[in-house]
């Protein structure tokens, strides 16, 4: 084989098999059911009263994604902030939800999905008693660390506090949360 065609097919091999290595690392190695109330690592990342499971961890999709069922057990929601590295998706089962997205406001209800861009602040308020979601981080940066550091919490944190926690997780707090 002729040094040019040897290095033009190496090179092409490398290639493809570089892309193949990374899209194998990107599938679970096996399927996995998590139970309703359940967490993927049997942890806890319990917001306040409300527990926040996590359903698929970055570590099943190589940073890529990871997804939270939060049961919320009592009303309101975090302080308007912003992600500059991640879209987010909520996905009401029940209650009823508000949500800001920069000067928007929506009232959601079981079955409603919202798609939170990144780099535009938000906020959310649980306006029911109770309610249920599902909310997705995509790629799944800091998030999982973030709702782990929340949940080792021994007291509500002051808005400060919760400004330098936010920001120790690449979020930025650009408000206050949300009034109903």
């Amino acid at each position: 084989m002729q040094r040019r065609n040897f290095l033009s097919t190496a090179a092409v091999f490398g290639t493809t098999l570089t892309q193949v290595s990374a899209e194998t690392k990107l599938a679970p190695t096996a399927p996995f059911v998590i139970r309703s109330g359940e967490s993927r690592f049997q942890e806890s990342t319990q917001v306040g009263l409300s527990p926040n499971n996590i359903k698929v961890s970055s570590k099943d999709t190589s940073g890529q994604l990871t997804v939270f069922e939060y049961i919320g057990r009592e009303k309101g929601g975090p302080p308007l902030h912003i992600h500059p590295n991640q879209d987010e998706i909520f996905f009401i089962v029940e209650g009823e939800y508000l949500f800001q997205v920069g000067k928007e406001q929506y009232r959601l209800k079981a079955g409603d999905t919202i798609f939170l861009p990144r780099n535009i602040p938000h906020a959310f308020a649980q306006t029911s008693s109770a309610g249920k979601l599902f909310f997705m981080f995509q790629p799944s940066g800091k998030m999982e660390d973030f709702f782990r550091a929340l949940g080792a919490l021994k007291t509500q944190p002051t808005p400060e506090e919760g400004a330098r926690i936010f920001a120790a997780y690449d979020m930025q707090v650009v408000g206050p949360p949300l009034q109903f």
